[in-house]
């Protein structure tokens, strides 16, 4: 008979499936599943099929409403002015934001870096509508209200919060390999660029595609930062759908499927390295 203290650590061992978190899992799921059922359903119908509550299914399939989109918003060039404009915030946030972290983790004993981590996490309370319009008036000034504008601001913009993750995940590295590399008679760049930033691949790979999702999804900055109606992104180029006293949503879904799309491919395709990097800069 196994001693009491053994049997005790057998009652409180875990067994089964946690009902409750799976169906807390599954209510929550449907916060997502039900908008993206109802966007499907609504791309797929006629004008005259917009009736009741919006969930029946469509009695008539409309793909030309796929192709009527792809007409109305010029989806090939939005799609590049897009894809440029995200491209360019990823690699020049990595590059940037991740020196900046660095920096900063390797000396946070000093009073300084460390009143500059706190300083970069205290922008992260100040609400966007705030910087938005002296953030237009001065890239007009500046001569950024162009696609090189927004990607440098989205790059400024998400330093604070990749500040953070960054930070997380540099101090969870041994300083030996740093300091063995200096030895070999490595400088600070390339300690730095041969040993540090390959080993932020996987955070590297979080920072990527949150940048990623918001500078593809974002409205609200490039329709204050473009003044050129021909470097229009997706998300500009759809508003062409809602007019002043109606909206044509049967076209107006179908550009969002449209657009959602590219997204969930590069999400799909670098997820596990978006959860391990976040996962490994908080356990450290």
């Amino acid at each position: 008979m196994p001693p009491p203290r053994e049997r005790r650590r057998r009652r409180r061992k875990p067994s089964g499936v946690n009902w409750w978190l799976t169906a807390l899992l599954l209510v929550l799921s449907l916060t997502v599943l039900v908008p993206l059922y109802f966007t499907v359903v609504t791309a797929l119908k006629t004008p005259d099929q917009l009736g009741g509550t919006g969930f029946a299914p469509p009695t008539e399939w409309a793909w030309g409403n796929f192709a009527e989109a792809w007409r109305t918003i010029d989806y090939p060039a939005r799609l590049l002015n897009t894809g440029l404009i995200t491209v360019g915030a990823v690699v020049l946030t990595l590059l940037t934001n991740s020196m900046v972290a660095y920096a900063i983790a390797r000396q946070m004993h000093r009073r300084l870096f460390k009143a500059l981590f706190y300083y970069f996490i205290a922008a992260l309370f100040i609400p966007f509508p705030v910087l938005m319009l002296p953030a237009a008036k001065q890239a007009a000034i500046l001569g950024l209200d162009n696609q090189a504008g927004l990607i440098l601001l989205y790059t400024v913009y998400g330093l604070s919060f990749n500040v953070f993750l960054y930070t997380a995940y540099v101090r969870s590295i041994p300083a030996e390999l740093e300091e063995a590399a200096r030895i070999d008679g490595a400088s600070t760049w390339g300690v730095f660029w041969r040993v540090v930033f390959p080993l932020l691949a996987p955070i590297n790979a979080t920072v990527g595609i949150l940048t990623c999702v918001w500078a593809w999804n974002d409205f609200l900055l490039p329709l204050v930062i473009l003044s050129d109606p021909d470097a229009a992104t997706i998300q500009l180029a759809q508003y062409v759908f809602q007019g002043q006293f109606s909206a044509d949503y049967t076209l107006a879904f179908a550009s969002y499927l449209m657009a959602m799309a590219p997204l969930l491919v590069v999400y799909v395709v670098a997820q596990r390295w978006v959860i391990s990097g976040v996962t490994r800069g908080a356990i450290k």
